[in-house]
């Protein structure tokens, strides 16, 4: 088969990705084959092929999210059962890290993470929902979000800002407020400047707070003057951080932190599990087909070939590319 290849000559060395041929994988007991039919190129994929996860193992076929066919299983007759279903999935911390992923004509994927892939979507869209989806639920749930919580979202226009917006809405929280720099997308809070939060949330809140933040941004600046707007209780979450040598460090008030009884939460995918991640997509199935969440058409989706995959994906970085297989 056909497949993208991470490999490194030395641990210090740049890895390199390349498109080569390999055998089929072997079904093993306790997984399933899947043929791929589409598998998206998240930026984390990008920075895998430049070497910034620690825990790769190489040679490793990169790719997180993906949408497919099962074509074979290794298990009891109940399990031949998903054997012509149509899936998607996503990592956790082993998929195109420490296992093979998706960026290949097939993949072995554990029998306890195989998902139905929901009715509402195309096999092109459900390939986009994994990580975006998955990373915001993890960071409402992290948050203990309730129905009758006020939620801000940090970075509303973003993959992940977009998803929490959508699962907050879902869940049935009271408010859900929307921060973000791209005016053309009508936020509550236009982040243009991070006085805009610190005026605004009082006057759309009734002076309450905010209950729940979820941060999809990873800015120093912007996360200090939202903590300041977190109401009794309230929790902050986030999924981003400053890259390369801009600052991390934080400071605040830990005497209005203890008073209001805060709780910072932060928020790695690359520590659950694919069963983990697998159980939150059973649930974002159901919604999506209940029609509570939903995600762009197939058209606003570059595709792109596997053997053109390097050239016009890994290294468009801000594109939105699907491999189709």
């Amino acid at each position: 088969m056909e497949a993208l290849q991470l490999t490194r000559s030395s641990p210090s060395g740049d890895p390199t990705l390349l498109l080569v041929s390999l055998p089929i994988p072997t079904v093993k007991h306790g997984h399933a084959l899947v043929k791929i039919h589409y598998s998206y190129i998240h930026p984390s994929d990008r920075l895998n092929a430049k070497g910034g996860f620690p825990s790769t193992v190489f040679p490793c076929i990169p790719g997180r999210d993906f949408s497919g066919v099962v074509v074979d299983i290794a298990s009891d007759d109940e399990a031949k059962s998903w054997i012509g279903k149509e899936v998607y999935g996503s990592s956790g911390s082993a998929l195109g890290f420490t296992v093979d992923g998706p960026h290949a004509r097939y993949c072995l994927i554990p029998e306890e993470a195989l998902v139905e892939k929901p009715s509402s979507l195309s096999l092109l869209q459900a390939s986009t929902v994994g990580v975006p989806f998955a990373t915001a639920l993890l960071c409402l749930r992290r948050a203990q979000t309730r129905k009758d919580d006020i939620v801000l979202v940090l970075g509303a226009t973003g993959a992940v800002g977009s998803a929490a917006v959508q699962i907050a809405k879902a869940m049935g929280c009271r408010t859900v407020l929307t921060a973000a720099r791209r005016a053309d997308s009508n936020p509550d809070i236009l982040l243009e400047d991070v006085d805009n939060l610190q005026s605004r949330i009082p006057g759309l809140t009734k002076k309450h707070g905010v209950d729940v933040v979820i941060d999809a941004v990873g800015s120093i600046e912007l996360m200090s003057a939202a903590i300041k707007q977190l109401a009794v209780n309230g929790r902050y979450a986030w999924i981003a951080a400053p890259r390369g040598t801009a600052s991390k460090e934080l400071t605040f008030d830990i005497f209005q932190a203890y008073r209001k009884a805060i709780h910072l939460e932060g928020c790695n995918t690359g520590l659950t599990t694919m069963a983990e991640v697998m159980d939150d997509l059973r649930l974002l199935r159901q919604w999506f087909d209940e029609g509570l969440l939903k995600v762009e058409d197939d058209g606003a989706f570059h595709r792109v070939p596997l053997a053109a995959a390097v050239e016009k994906g890994y290294l468009t970085a801000g594109e939105r590319v699907v491999i189709e297989m």
